[in-house]
Parts: structure tokens; C-alpha cells; sequence
């Protein structure tokens, strides 16, 4: 059994104390879960640890002896990987997934100027696949998988080298129940031969039924550690948020008026099916379904991103013509996509630029120039209303919490003023706090007449929030249900295609 400790550790960013002389200790064989809201510290911890951020104070430990992480090289070198949270940044969308998975060694090989066996390749990589059942080709494009299926093929990356401290970061955010299974055995597996897990997560059930050890994290200090049987997930959230939670959700909105949108018959080139259903102003109508249902695909569509080959969308009754995202945003749509890094957020620019970013026409002048007082003005309006913690508005948007991006992500729509609002998976990776944020500021555009509809695979929330919802399989909706009157059992049992 190896001791992996870190002593003392504090790291401060333009404006702000990330971390604040943090102690976290984990240990080979044991499952250790690492919590804390949106802005804890949790990430910034574990970049130290991976050599990603080197200008911090403090020490990381291995048996006792001091290590020096100075790049993710040395971090490797230690047996310390973490497979993150947001794959597309570190997958190679044009290599196979055997590739993808065998990055490392194909590295050490071309480094050596040596031939790449590419049959050995993808043998060793279908293999690994089949072990962990990953039912993907290894000869499959990197550029062509699922979201999920990206998910799986960076875990068998990085069960593939010999590692002794592996760290996941929202791991099951994207992976289906069965999915989720697969991955705790692979855990447990991993646990049994001596690894050891640093286990980050929003879902606190998962973290009571897969951990051994919990350290909780608020305001870039240690709050918490101790023995998950110690704990239970009302002391956890407390010590989260440093206060006991209020009700979750807010009041579902009673008043709800005309019909906004109508889809009638949808088709697209590959996933949706004939789709039909509608939304009224001031009403959340939730679209429930696992992973792979083909609610991204929906929401897309219905923003201009996927093409429509058959059906109609429309809004008061008059037909959309849905070209592009700029078709749809014109024509009074609104979209939170699901990978809010990818498609949600300008990574690069600052919080202003993201917030004004929807809206552009509202702060240009003559000549088109931008009109830098309103935008600012109107930036710290936003950041106020939605409680977006960031140094300032000129602060880039990549130096943030996932919370706080996501709620940049909404918070652009705003000021666009659209009449349909569609969120797919809006609290992925955000913890309880934001979460409930999150649930405010939806239920406040349903009760200002905005039509919203909610993408999500968890059944709670959809039986939180919204009037109604409809239920997809396989690219279809095949139940219309009132949320009053089912149940999160009801809502798994179309959701898995029964009839």
C-alpha cells in the first residue's frame, strides 16, 4: 500500500486564493472521494498534483519522500493520471480509438524512431476494450463516438498504463446507468489491484456507494475528512455549502398560456424519428431519456445545428425556418448545449465578451463599434443577478468554475430575450448550490411566459422542475406524461423502451 500526501498547499491566481494551505492524503487500494461546490478548489488541487499548475507552495509526499511534479511528464512518471472531465481537450478527434488509447506508448515509439506495429496496436487496444466492455472498435475514429463512448475510451487510456493513483473527474457525468455500472466495477476492479482513486463527483449517491474515504473542500480550504461510514450526504452537503440546503427546487409554475412551440413529425439525417410535441409560454417541459436516447440530437436540431430532412417546427403557430444556430437565434430560440467548453462559451474570451456574445447588436454604435461602458454595465448586471463568482467581468471565462461557466452559458441568453429556452443537461458537473441556481433562473423564464424545454437523463430534476414531460427512445418521444401524476420508476421504465 503507497501513501500519496500533499502538504500545505496554496496557489493563488490574479484576484484570487485558489488554494490556501491544503492538506489531502490518498492511499493505493482505497477509493477516496474529493467534493466541494463549484469553485472549491477540487480541480485546482488536482492540476497541482498532475503538473499542471507548478507555481504553488506546499509539498506532495509519496511514501514519506518528497516528489517533484514540475509537468504531467512527472506526474506520469509517478503513476499519478487523471482521466478529465471535459474529453475533447485531451482526445485526438482525427487518430482511432485504438490510437487514442495507446497514445502514450505510440508516443515513446515514434520518439525512439522505431516502426508503429499497428496490428499489435489494436489488438492490445481490442483486447483492453473487451476486458473493460467497451463494445467500440478500436479501428473507429476518435471524431465519430458518442459523447459517453469518449468517456469510456479516455478511462481505458488511462487503465491501459501502469498507474498507482488514478484521479477521475466527473467521471459519470456523461455515461448511461448501465454505463455507470461498467465503471464501478472497473473502480472496484482497479481497487483490488492496489490502485488507488481519487473519486471527483456532484453525485453524492455514487460517491456513498463507491468510496471508502471522503475530503470535502470549500472556499480553496479543507473543511472535511474522514471515513465515508462516518458520513452521510445531509452532513456532506452541509459542509459543502457551509449551511444546510433549502428545498431544492422551486415551485413549479402554475399560469401557463398559448402554445409557443409545436413540433410536428421531426426527422433528421440520423437519430430522430418522427418526433412530435409541444410547449406552452410559461411552461418547462421536460425530455427525459438515458444516454443515447437522442435528446442532444433533439435539442440541436431544433436549434439549426443538425439539418431537418422531414417535419415541422413551429413557433405561434408560424413555421420556422431553421438553417443555422443564426436562423434559430433570430427566430426567437435559445440553446445551453450540453458540452458547455465545446459549444456553450468563448473559453478564451472574457465573462463581458461571453455575456454580450448573443446579443451583439444591443452594444454596437455607429460604425459598428462596440460600445465597451454598456456592455460592461450590462455584464455586471448579469454577474449579480446570477451570483457568478469571478474576480471581474474582464476575467477569461476558462479561469472559472463549472458552475459559474454554465451559468455564463444561460446568462448570454438573457440578454437575447428569446421565447423558447432549451437546456440540455444544464447541471452536468455542477454541484448542489449552483444547482439550485441553475433552478431558479429557469423557473423565473417560465414565470416571465418563456416556453423552456429540459434535456436531462436525471429523473429527479425532470420530476423536479418541470409541468410536463415527454419521454424518448430510440430517437422517438413514445410517452407524453403530466410530472404531478409519475414517478421516477415510470419515467426508467419507458425510458428503457417498455411499453
Amino acid at each position: 500500500m503507497a501513501l500519496l500526501e500533499m502538504k500545505n498547499i496554496s496557489i493563488e491566481f490574479p484576484g484570487v486564493k485558489a488554494l490556501d494551505e491544503v492538506d489531502f492524503k490518498s492511499k493505493t487500494g482505497r477509493v477516496h472521494a474529493l467534493i466541494g461546490a463549484n469553485g472549491a478548489g477540487k480541480s485546482t488541487l488536482m492540476k497541482v498534483l498532475t503538473g499542471a499548475y507548478t507555481h504553488y507552495t506546499g509539498s506532495v509526499q509519496i511514501d514519506g519522500k518528497n516528489v517533484d511534479i514540475s509537468s504531467p511528464k512527472d506526474a506520469l512518471n509517478e503513476g499519478i493520471q487523471i482521466v478529465h472531465q471535459e474529453v475533447d481537450t485531451v482526445l485526438v478527434p482525427y487518430l482511432t480509438v485504438g490510437e487514442n488509447i495507446l497514445l502514450h506508448d505510440l508516443v515513446n515509439e515514434m520518439g525512439k524512431k522505431q516502426l508503429v506495429r499497428w496490428k499489435t496496436l489494436h489488438q492490445k487496444a481490442s483486447h483492453l476494450l473487451e476486458e473493460m466492455n467497451i463494445h467500440v472498435s478500436s479501428k473507429k475514429l476518435v471524431s465519430e463516438l458518442t459523447l459517453a463512448q469518449k468517456q469510456m475510451v479516455l478511462i481505458a487510456r488511462a487503465v491501459s498504463a501502469k498507474c498507482r493513483f488514478l484521479i477521475l473527474d466527473e467521471p459519470t457525468a456523461p455515461l448511461s446507468h448501465a454505463e455507470t455500472r461498467e465503471l464501478f466495477r472497473i473502480v472496484r476492479d482497479l481497487k483490488a489491484k492496489d490502485v488507488g482513486i481519487i473519486f471527483i463527483s456532484h453525485r453524492l449517491p455514487e460517491i456513498f456507494d463507491i468510496c471508502d474515504d471522503i475530503t470535502v473542500m470549500r472556499n480553496g480550504e479543507k473543511v472535511a475528512e474522514e471515513e465515508i461510514v462516518q458520513s452521510s450526504i445531509n452532513r456532506v452537503i452541509e459542509q459543502m455549502l457551509g449551511k444546510a440546503l433549502d428545498e431544492q427546487f422551486p415551485a413549479v409554475n402554475g399560469k401557463t398560456g398559448e402554445t409557443l412551440l409545436e413540433v410536428k413529425s421531426l426527422f433528421d439525417k440520423e437519430k430522430i424519428k418522427g418526433l412530435s410535441l409541444t410547449a406552452r409560454a410559461g411552461e418547462i417541459v421536460g425530455i427525459a431519456g438515458l444516454v443515447g436516447a437522442g435528446k442532444t440530437e433533439l435539442c440541436k436540431t431544433l436549434f439549426g445545428s443538425t439539418p431537418i430532412t422531414a417535419g415541422d417546427v413551429l413557433l405561434k403557430g408560424k413555421k420556422l425556418k431553421l438553417k443555422s444556430p443564426y436562423h434559430a437565434v433570430r427566430q426567437g430560440l435559445a440553446l445551453v448545449p450540453e458540452e458547455r467548453r465545446k459549444e456553450g462559451i468563448l473559453v478564451e474570451e472574457t465573462v463581458a465578451a461571453n455575456l454580450s456574445a448573443a446579443n451583439l447588436a444591443q452594444f454596437t454604435k455607429a460604425f459598428s463599434f462596440l460600445d465597451r461602458r454598456a456592455e460592461k454595465r450590462k455584464s455586471l448586471e448579469i454577474i449579480k443577478t446570477l451570483g457568478i463568482k469571478t474576480p471581474s467581468e474582464k476575467s477569461k471565462v476558462q479561469h472559472l468554475s463549472g458552475g459559474n461557466q454554465q451559468k455564463i452559458a444561460i446568462g448570454k441568453w438573457l440578454l437575447a430575450d428569446a421565447e423558447v429556452y432549451i437546456f440540455d443537461e444544464p447541471t452536468k458537473g455542477v454541484d448542489v448550490g449552483a444547482k439550485r441556481d441553475i433552478f431558479e433562473l429557469i423557473s423565473a423564464l417560465a414565470k416571465r411566459g418563456k416556453a423552456v424545454l429540459y434535456a436531462s437523463s436525471e429523473f429527479p430534476e425532470i420530476l423536479g422542475i418541470t409541468n410536463r414531460v415527454y419521454v424518448m427512445y430510440d430517437g422517438r418521444t413514445v410517452k407524453e406524461l403530466e410530472t404531478a401524476k409519475t414517478t421516477e420508476e415510470e419515467l426508467l421504465f419507458y425510458s428503457t423502451g417498455g411499453r
